[in-house]
This record gives C-alpha cells, sequence and structure tokens, in this order.
C-alpha cells in the first residue's frame, strides 16, 4: 500500500508542473547515450509522449556525429576532424544527409509513433527551416580553416514548427541547413537546438548528454548557473570540449528569449521528466 500511495504522491508532485508548462514549448537536444541503448530510446519515446499528451509541446533536435563517422569507416572514407568539426567535403555531405535525414530521423519519428504519438520528420531544409552560410573554423594558431559544408545558422523560421505544434504534432529536426543558394550544410545539433529555442521562445531548452551536468574547476557539481558565471567558466577554460557547444547553445537559446537551459545525464531513466516534473530536478540549469 505504502508504495501505491508514494505512486499517487509523484503525480500530485508533478501536477504544478504540469499546470506551469502547459501549452509551452520544451525544445530537448536528444543526442549521447540516451539516443543509442535501446532501452533509454524506449523511454525517451515515451516520456515526450507523455509531455505532449499532458499539453507541453516538446520539439527534438538530434545529433548523431558516432553513426556519421561509422557509415563513413563503412564506406571506406576516414573521418577527418579540424579543432574537434568535422571536415565535410560534397560526399561526406552526402552521407551527413543520408544518416541524419534518412535513418535516425526517421527512426526517432518511428519510435515515437510506435507508442501513440503523432512525431514528424523534419530537416532544415524542410520549408527554409533553418538557413546558413559556411562556418569557417578558427585554428589554435588563430588563423580561419575553410572545413567544407559546415554550416552556421542565419536563421530559424518557426512557422512550420508552429503549424505543427497547434496540430497536436511533435517535430523531431534534423540538424542540417540550407544556403542562399539552395546548398547543404551540416550544422552542430547543439547550436541549432539553442537557435531553434529562441526562435521559438522555448520555455526550457534541454540538453541530453553522458554526464551529471557541469563543475567546476574543483569539480563540484554545479546546480545553477547564471550567464555571467557560465562566460566566466568558459573564459577559465574550464567549461571546454564537448559541453562548450551546449553552454553555447544555452546561452543564444536565453539571449534569444528562452526562459531557462538545462544539461542534464540522458543515461538517468526518465531523465526529461525529472527535469521538467519534479522539485529537485537532475544536472545543470543555466539562467540570465
Amino acid at each position: 500500500m505504502e508504495q501505491i500511495v508514494r505512486r499517487a504522491e509523484t503525480l500530485i508532485e508533478a501536477l504544478p508542473y504540469i499546470r506551469a508548462f502547459q501549452g509551452k514549448t520544451l525544445v530537448i537536444k536528444y543526442g549521447g547515450a540516451a539516443m543509442e541503448q535501446a532501452d533509454l530510446k524506449e523511454q525517451f519515446a515515451k516520456d515526450v509522449l507523455l509531455l505532449r499528451l499532458v499539453g507541453i509541446r516538446p520539439v527534438i533536435v538530434h545529433g548523431g556525429g558516432p553513426q556519421i563517422g561509422a557509415l563513413m569507416k563503412r564506406l571506406g572514407k576516414e573521418p577527418r576532424f579540424v579543432g574537434g568539426m568535422r571536415v565535410t567535403d560534397e560526399e561526406t555531405m552526402e552521407i551527413v544527409e543520408m544518416v541524419l535525414v534518412g535513418k535516425i530521423n526517421k527512426e526517432i519519428v518511428g519510435l515515437i509513433n510506435l507508442h501513440g504519438g503523432r512525431a514528424v520528420g523534419l530537416s532544415g531544409k524542410d520549408g527554409s527551416l533553418i538557413r546558413a552560410h559556411k562556418r569557417l573554423h578558427r585554428t589554435a594558431d588563430g588563423t580561419m580553416a575553410d572545413i567544407g559544408l559546415v554550416g552556421e545558422v542565419d536563421a530559424v523560421n518557426p512557422e512550420l514548427i508552429r503549424l505543427l505544434e497547434e496540430d497536436g504534432f511533435i517535430p523531431v529536426i534534423a540538424p542540417v541547413g540550407v544556403g542562399s543558394g539552395g546548398e547543404t550544410y551540416n550544422i552542430n545539433a547543439d547550436l541549432v537546438a539553442g537557435d531553434v529555442a529562441a526562435a521559438l521562445g522555448a520555455e526550457k531548452l534541454i540538453h541530453l548528454t553522458d554526464v551529471q551536468g557541469i563543475k567546476d574547476g574543483d569539480g563540484r557539481h554545479i546546480s545553477t548557473l547564471t550567464k555571467r558565471e557560465a562566460e566566466r567558466l568558459i573564459k577559465a577554460g574550464v567549461i571546454d570540449g564537448g559541453m562548450l557547444p551546449k553552454v553555447e547553445s544555452s546561452l543564444r537559446a536565453l539571449a534569444g528569449g528562452a526562459q531557462k537551459a538545462h544539461i542534464i545525464d540522458g543515461r538517468v531513466p526518465h531523465a526529461i521528466l525529472l527535469e521538467v516534473l519534479t522539485v529537485e530536478g537532475i544536472g545543470t540549469e543555466i539562467i540570465l
């Protein structure tokens, strides 16, 4: 009986958050182990569906770096990186688009729909959703390197996403953009998520990662981080590597009108629900 009562209490705890976020948009950057492990993929699909069913509007932006690298090697093409950015020639761009748009995006859509959701897959080329230009990469010696069809977001057109949200659909977005001449660009999914959250004025941007959250210089977990504190940690080199684009994405989202950004451990079962619908939450929240 105590276990049954605790379950009821959990539902009651979620009630004020459901009420507060009803009709609000949550942009979720989906990646890491949560996108690779079968049990976590299943939980993710159900969690997203639950959010939609209680009136919250999830929008998913996904990555796919490991899967792109794996297919490139199978096709006999060795991946190349400059400062952590994938060198993307035309042949690589075809592989990127094949994996992100043709495979991963459809798998996510299919899994959500399998559980009764109404997910729709998009890339930045659909309805000119993500307009972009070529991004040059600054190397360690300060020079600018051309790494091919790697893009920087110019603008996100929220109209298509809004139309889908209004009709009860769950948009699932692959981070591929289109240039002014119709060229296709590979764009960092973390940064796309931040720009999508800004364009939608999202209530929250949530990054699913493979770490607990952000740590300070002494390795201690930080529960809440302000924009100023985040910028200080970036300047000090405490926030670097794969965490850097996630924090930059969060700051761009906040600057564009999103209310909060969160970086959470997607390996934790039902991580999204714990962050959104409980008192304690998990991970690190970033605020202005």
